[in-house]
């Protein structure tokens, strides 16, 4: 095992001393007994439902051997005990997203990620958007029906990943769950009906560890199963394992992190304070409003070019596929360049005339031409209606107006920042300088943003390696400041102010050239 690792679960061995007409001692105050000087005086606990097995599996080895102990914020608990230690020690890190699941399987003893993986969240079915499925959960076994698909879904990508590393998934010990707020309650079992609701407060925000067992999930049995604590009804563990990941809770300097995915999450601060709040200004470059947008994946359009002198069109896909749609990346290049064109104005409206053959009569209207259907996969062309550029308008209207706001609440510039962490596919494929053309990042010096990749999943991993972490996240929570944007008047105010290109201040964005309207 690795020094510098001291995972959530730990494999120590035993050799008591056998049990007499002289020591009468009962098995499992002598197994505690004989674990207690390795455990620092944290107290020891056995839950009821492993009394038994714990016991007998002690008595049958012979009082020697290897006790399962797992490491949680109220002590250590004892579980299982072993002959010998297992060949792999495996904890599974899980990205609870509204869209996607995505796990990865590693090797707790050393922090080597064995498999990884994603699946497309059932939910789906039941609504794109968080709001529709609370309002699905309301009605009769429905919060009952979403807790079952997305289990069976965590289920199914568990097996997969475990066969994939050639083991069991019984095999696995532990596992660390992050999730907006909204997909935490669906995979507890907790009712969603006030987290959309003034004032807008959660069932839980901090549960406990539960069992694997309790939960329906195909693990060991005696798995402990870490959920990643939130801070508000729109800002989940999914960000907090976010800031795990990028260490802003231990910087020096002043910095931001950046989700984007159905809600942009934002967190401002470094080692003395955070303040984060969040909002909905994700969904349309998810694929949830543009009609031809995708979650990013292979043959999706992920970068643009436009040449502004010519006209000229050119594009990159995914894993170089035929293309099958357009993820959030290269709408926001293709905006940028449209912009930059000149074939739309500083309001986000087509300027017929200058864009000649490349207009043409979409499904909901006037559309842009981005890849005609003999290039395409599905032999249907690749469009970006007046209606998703709309959308785009919003949404990115509404990141700035949601960076501006939480600026203002610390009374920092921009320019304040020693870095903007971009998370997710989001910040994976953004080129952040079409994204500033566009006034949905800041004009700021391209080197201030750094991509995180899924800095979700890569902080409940971190969650299961190091104890020092563990202890990190409740310290975290219990540091936030989180602003509520559902009543912020000011969030409004700037939104309006934002829905031009780059923005109707163009001081903020000197870098950006002005068109102005039509």
């Amino acid at each position: 095992m690795r020094n510098d690792l001291a995972p959530a679960v730990r494999f120590l061995p035993v050799a008591s001393a056998l049990p007499s007409l002289k020591d009468n001692t009962a098995d499992l105050d002598r197994l505690k007994r004989a674990l207690s000087p390795g455990l620092g005086g944290r107290p020891l606990l056995v839950p009821w439902v492993r009394m038994a097995v714990v016991a007998e599996r002690f008595r049958a080895c012979g009082f020697t051997g290897i006790a399962v102990v797992h490491d949680l914020p109220y002590g250590c608990e004892l579980v299982d005990f072993l002959g010998q230690a297992p060949r792999l020690v495996a904890g599974l890190a899980l990205d609870l997203g509204t869209t996607h699941l995505e796990a990865s399987l590693f090797d707790l003893s050393t922090g080597i990620v064995l498999a990884q993986g994603h699946v497309a969240n059932p939910q789906s079915e039941h609504g794109a958007d968080i709001l529709s499925r609370i309002h699905f959960a309301a009605k009769g076994q429905g919060l009952v029906l979403l807790r079952q698909e997305v289990i069976a879904a965590i289920n199914g990508l568990t097996v997969e990943l475990a066969a994939r590393a050639g083991i069991m998934a019984e095999e696995i010990w532990a596992m660390a769950v992050a999730g907006n707020t909204t997909m935490t309650h669906f995979f507890l079992g907790l009712s969603p009906y006030h987290l959309c609701r003034e004032p807008y407060i959660p069932q839980a925000n901090n549960p406990d560890p539960c069992l694997a067992a309790e939960l329906g999930l195909m693990l060991h049995p005696a798995a402990r199963v870490w959920v990643l604590p939130g801070v508000g009804s729109y800002f989940g563990g999914d960000l907090v394992a976010g800031i795990l990941a990028t260490d802003l809770d231990q910087a020096e300097q002043t910095s931001m992190l950046i989700d984007v995915g159905t809600n942009a999450e934002v967190v401002i601060g470094n080692r003395d304070w955070l303040i984060a709040c969040a909002g909905a200004a994700g969904p349309a470059l998810e694929g949830g409003v543009a009609r031809m947008g995708m979650r990013a994946g292979p043959g999706a359009i992920e970068h643009v070019a436009i040449d502004p002198a010519s006209g000229f069109l050119s594009y990159t896909t995914i894993d170089h596929e035929p293309p099958r749609g357009i993820c959030g990346s290269g709408i926001i290049d293709l905006v940028a360049g449209l912009y930059l064109a000149r074939l739309i104005d500083s309001r986000g409206r087509f300027r017929p005339r200058a864009m000649a053959d490349r207009l043409v009569a979409g499904p909901d209207g006037p559309a842009f031409l981005v890849a005609p259907a003999s290039e395409t996969a599905g032999q249907e062309p690749v469009l970006l209606g007046q209606v998703d550029l709309d959308a785009l308008m919003r949404s990115k209207a509404a990141m700035y107006a949601i960076l501006t706001t939480l600026m203002n609440q610390v009374g920092l510039g921009f320019a304040q920042l020693a870095r903007i962490y971009v998370a997710g596919a989001f910040g994976r494929h953004i080129d952040p300088r079409q994204a500033v053309v566009i006034g949905m990042l800041p004009d700021l010096p391209l080197t201030t943003y750094t991509p995180a990749g899924n800095s979700s999943l890569a902080g409940a991993r971190r969650l299961l390696l190091d104890g020092a972490v563990r202890a990190r996240c409740q310290a975290v929570v219990r540091k936030i400041t989180y602003l509520e944007l559902n009543v912020n008047q000011e969030f409004m105010e700037r939104f309006s102010g934002c829905r031009f290109i780059p923005h109707t201040d163009h001081h903020l964005f000197p870098s950006v050239p002005h068109f102005g309207q039509d």
